[in-house]
């Protein structure tokens, strides 16, 4: 089998002005112009994605969207369509752990938006991931948050990434340890096989996030069944984020 490509993605979450936004992103496209060995994705705030997009025109580091309505176009004031980011951003987070227990998305608005997304041609990072309190029945709420994220699918869209974020993880600093990380990923993996077959298993890349910076990077990297990571707080740090993507690359 191929190598997967390691995939990093760096979500800025509610976080830059305009201003920073434009700051922080000619210093990636300094810091990893040209990295070879993984794939860099930035995830900005809405406002700033027309901005990005212009800035990282003809690099290697791709854009996307921290979220997306499930319909097309519509009287849905705020709302954004995968249409409309198409083309802007060619990836979208869906099912952040933050949009499912901060906002209240359901199950079937998670659904909703990785086929939105899928049939927009735009590539999903779908994030999964299990609560403190949950973490006794750890498989059974990953188990559930597949079967209901592709509720309705035949295949696993070969584009699709899974992003494995305990919920305990995510901006707290307690970031699970590599070996733990590692068997979720596994777990997820030996799902998806159930599912869809082990070659589509085997091909899909699975992130680890939660509370990674450069310091803690190098033993997800080395997993073998982690394949990169998506990053929060650390990817506001260009010189932080470029330090990751280097050792994902390297690993």
């Amino acid at each position: 089998m191929a190598r997967r490509l390691p995939v990093v993605g760096g979500n800025w979450k509610m976080h830059t002005t305009r201003t920073e936004a434009r700051v922080l992103v000619a210093a990636l496209r300094a810091e990893l112009g040209g990295l070879p060995g993984a794939q860099v994705v930035v995830f900005p705030p809405s406002p700033w994605l027309g901005d990005v997009a212009d800035a990282l025109a003809g690099s290697n580091i791709e854009v996307g969207a921290q979220d997306v309505h499930w319909e097309p176009k519509g009287a849905f004031t705020g709302a954004i369509s995968a249409p409309m980011l198409a083309g802007v951003a060619s990836w979208v987070i869906v099912g952040h752990s933050e949009r499912r227990h901060v906002f209240g998305e359901t199950a079937e608005e998670t659904n909703a938006k990785l086929r939105a997304v899928v049939a927009a041609g735009l590539r999903p990072v779908l994030a999964v991931g299990e609560r403190r309190e949950e973490s006794d029945r750890t498989a059974d709420v990953l188990r559930r948050q597949l079967d209901d994220g592709f509720r309705g699918f035949h295949g696993l869209p070969p584009e699709v990434v899974i992003a494995y974020e305990p919920v305990w993880a995510i901006g707290t600093g307690l970031a699970a340890s590599p070996e733990d990380a590692q068997a979720r990923c596994a777990l997820v993996r030996s799902m998806l096989a159930e599912r869809f077959g082990a070659p589509a298993a085997d091909g899909c890349r699975i992130q680890y996030g939660g509370s990674v910076n450069a310091a803690n990077i190098e033993g997800y990297a080395k997993q073998p069944d982690i394949d990169g990571a998506l990053v929060g707080g650390a990817s506001l740090d260009a010189a932080a984020f470029a330090a990751i993507c280097r050792a994902v690359a390297a690993a």
